[in-house]
């Protein structure tokens, strides 16, 4: 594989700059542990695991990356913070089995407390000595989160997202080409490395954002439609057959599940469907939820909970995560390559 180098894959040792985001329900140790074997870098979504959950999923990405249990481990865990906020206690044992398991990364968002946990994690590594610090992921999507993390928490990877993200974001978010430019115009020379995410499918789209000024690039759809991903049959099939207007930005699907503590102004972006009709059409919420359940169950597309970001009619087809890997990585190669025909002396 060719390589692309900049600030982010020298500081993770990769040679292609894209990342399969942390997905709660979606990204487990296999999706994980693949993406990083193809040469970009693969997140867990911790999502609402326990802390047992948590680490047979890494388990599972050690035993597949043939790692021993004293090997660091080439992935990352994301974490809601607004969970970690629920209760100290348990947070602390939420973060540290990734962190005694020897994680590269840790991605942080959603949360009022986020430097608390930043905190933890330095302290953890100071205590435990690590020859390599745990590298520290956090997600913005307004100038000011931005600056926030650069001044304040000396982060080491800003992640960019847009309004075209699939899944939960904030409904004020502008989208990623002027999230972008704006970040960086406010971006130190020596500051972290950029990434984009947000509506994101192709290997063109990477090319295109790395011509902006990114130094690497988040896809969480794209991965949804791997053999890896926890998403069922169903689930993944409606994301193949989905058009470019089947996303819609709603809170119909956490009024529906009761996960309602979402930090004030974050919606999620899904693939539209009856669940969401019935919300808003003022049904009954219990009746909303007792279809949803059933829906679930039943595995039926009509009602059932599918994120998806509004590049999702790009991909037509269900790959392993390595063959999207190199996939995005060749494509984006090949836009790259034109781009530099552009230029003349």
């Amino acid at each position: 594989m060719s390589k692309i180098h900049n600030a982010f894959t020298v500081l993770m040792d990769i040679p292609t700059p894209i990342v399969a985001a942390p997905m709660a329900g979606a990204s487990g140790g296999a999706l994980a542990a693949q993406t990083s074997a193809a040469g970009a870098f693969g997140f867990v979504g911790a999502g609402y695991l326990t802390s047992s959950r948590i680490q047979e999923e890494l388990s599972l990405a050690r035993a597949q990356l043939l790692l021993s249990d004293t090997d660091p481990l080439p992935i990352g865990v994301g974490y809601l913070a607004w969970q970690l906020e629920k209760d100290s206690s348990s947070a602390v044992g939420l973060l540290n089995v990734s962190l005694s398991n020897r994680v590269q990364a840790i991605w942080l968002a959603f949360g009022s407390s986020i430097g608390r946990w930043i905190e933890h994690i330095r302290s953890y590594d100071a205590s435990s000595e690590r020859a390599q610090k745990t590298l520290i992921f956090v997600q913005v999507s307004s100038v000011k989160e931005a600056l926030i993390a650069i001044q304040d928490w000396k982060v080491d990877v800003l992640v960019a997202q847009g309004s075209e993200s699939g899944g939960h974001g904030y409904s004020t978010a502008p989208p990623l080409l002027t999230l972008v430019p704006s970040i960086l115009a406010v971006l130190p020379k020596d500051g972290p490395p950029l990434l984009a995410a947000g509506g994101l499918s192709t290997g063109g789209h990477v090319a295109s954002l790395l011509a902006l000024g990114v130094s690497g690039v988040v896809l969480g759809t794209r991965f949804l439609m791997t053999k890896e991903s926890f998403y069922n049959d169903v689930q993944k099939n409606m994301l193949v057959q989905a058009n470019g207007n089947a996303t819609v930005r709603t809170m119909a699907f956490d009024r529906a599940r009761g996960t309602l503590d979402w930090p004030e102004g974050v919606d999620g972006r899904a693939l539209y469907n009856k669940t969401v009709k019935d919300v808003d059409d003022g049904v009954d919420i219990e009746t909303v939820r007792e279809n949803f359940n059933k829906a679930i169950q039943d595995r039926d597309p009509d009602q059932m909970l599918v994120w998806a970001g509004t590049g999702v009619d790009l991909v037509t087809e269900i790959q392993t995560a390595q063959d999207v890997v190199r996939e995005l990585h060749a494509d984006m190669m090949k836009h790259l390559s034109f781009v530099s025909t552009l230029i003349t002396a």
